[in-house]
């Protein structure tokens, strides 16, 4: 038996031989890795803080993903200590479990973004997107001054049923008050009791310097603004990082 395996000539010459034998070892391998996935009930660990996204923050990742962003930007830091200390810590897959699709990416031809919220003020990110070589002379992003139009609220609620029918867990409440939520958010000056009540730590603000209309570019930026915000790291144990 062992002179037959030694002789690896015998099976490199039988062509039927070696295409059972590889049939054989590939059908191993991938019952040793999938098996185990029907014994969990989930491959994904829950983190503190992770939420679905407000209205006005789904919007904005709709405008994210129709604009192209996710072919320049990146939104992974991977398990590497040039990338945490470049962008903090790495990416969990908690944090990408509502996004449909994710945005991880391939290509960063910009910065990687998965920790870009509070990173910089509203002014600026709207500045940024309207011309973005003003702030960064180097910078080949095209402008999008173009997201200072009105932003279209009567889909907003189609959109979140859309995304529950998903699994994401919106409730009936969130579904109802979609377009209240999308205003308060997007106001400074509102009342944002009801919107703090269903999603925890959503920031109001006049996110384009315009409180008169709700924008794109309000949508976009309170997009950009909650990234990497919702998982407080220091709180994330050592055992729940390597589960990810």
């Amino acid at each position: 038996m062992f002179r037959f395996l030694r002789d690896h000539g015998i099976i490199e010459r039988n062509l039927i031989l070696m295409g059972v034998l590889t049939l054989i070892t590939v059908s191993i391998g991938g019952l040793v890795q999938i098996v185990p996935l029907f014994t969990i009930e989930t491959t994904i660990e829950r983190v503190e803080g992770i939420r679905p996204y407000t209205p006005l923050e789904l919007a904005g990742r709709d405008i994210y993903v129709r604009e192209g962003c996710y072919t320049c930007h990146s939104q992974m830091v991977r398990p590497f200590r040039d990338e945490a200390e470049r962008y903090g810590p790495y990416s969990l897959a908690a944090e990408s479990m509502y996004d449909h699709p994710f945005q991880w990416g391939s290509k960063r031809t910009g910065p990687d973004l998965a920790r870009l919220g509070n990173k910089y003020s509203d002014d600026w990110h709207a500045a940024h997107l309207r011309s973005p070589r003003a702030l960064v002379p180097e910078s080949i992003m095209p402008p999008y001054a173009f997201l200072d139009r009105p932003l279209d609220t009567e889909s907003i609620k189609a959109r979140l049923q859309a995304q529950q029918a998903l699994g994401t867990p919106y409730t009936d409440a969130m579904v109802a008050n979609a377009v209240v939520d999308l205003e308060a958010q997007a106001r400074a000056d509102a009342d944002g009791a009801g919107l703090a009540g269903r999603y925890a730590k959503a920031r109001q603000g006049n996110f384009d310097g315009n409180a008169a209309v709700v924008t794109e570019m309000d949508a976009l930026v309170a997009y950009l603004q909650m990234l990497g915000t919702l998982v407080e790291f220091r709180d994330v144990t050592p055992e729940q990082v390597r589960q990810q």
